[in-house]
């Protein structure tokens, strides 16, 4: 069962944000930035920032960062229901550089009625930036909900072209 497996996590900061990293043997679990929550993992998961799936994901993350890479290859160990993991699946369909609205993320999974569960799973999305939940925009355009906050919402999608804000504040 997934919830016995041990759990490993690893910490590192790109770009001014913080990454905390959870793998298990079989794959990477949930990526949080930012967060004061991490405090305590050590308690939880074992600190292995060696880990070759931990290691794995530094790099490709920090490639990203650097615009040298468009497409994450890791392995992952998500959990979620049916549902949710449906919605991952979809987001993982958006390509580097475009957006689509939550509707027409509830439309791609068959019901434009589905637009606030559709955002609720893509809420709950543990890894961010790797399935790429920040491509999702109000149907208007607007930047609406984002785990990491707006600006990093922003941030993100002006790295990969979609917006053109100045957003990379290099003081």
């Amino acid at each position: 069962m997934l919830s016995t497996e041990t759990k490993y996590h690893a910490s590192f900061v790109i770009d001014n944000i913080q990454f905390t990293v959870i793998a298990t043997e079989s794959g990477i679990r949930n990526i949080i930035f930012n967060s004061e929550d991490t405090d305590n993992l050590s308690e939880k998961y074992r600190v292995n920032p060696n880990d070759p799936r931990l290691h794995s994901a530094y790099f490709q993350l920090q490639e990203y960062f650097n615009r040298e890479r468009r497409k994450f290859n890791l392995p992952l160990e998500i959990e979620g229901t049916e549902f949710q993991k449906s919605v991952w699946h979809e987001l993982l369909k958006i390509p580097f550089g475009q957006t689509i609205s939550y509707q027409t993320l509830a439309i791609r999974l068959g019901d434009k009625k589905l637009i606030r569960a559709v955002a609720n799973a893509n809420g709950l999305n543990p890894v961010p930036i790797v399935i790429p939940c920040h491509r999702v925009i109000g149907a208007d355009g607007s930047m609406v909900g984002y785990g990491g906050g707006i600006e990093l919402k922003e941030k993100l999608l002006t790295l990969e072209g979609s917006r053109t804000m100045e957003l990379f504040n290099l003081e």
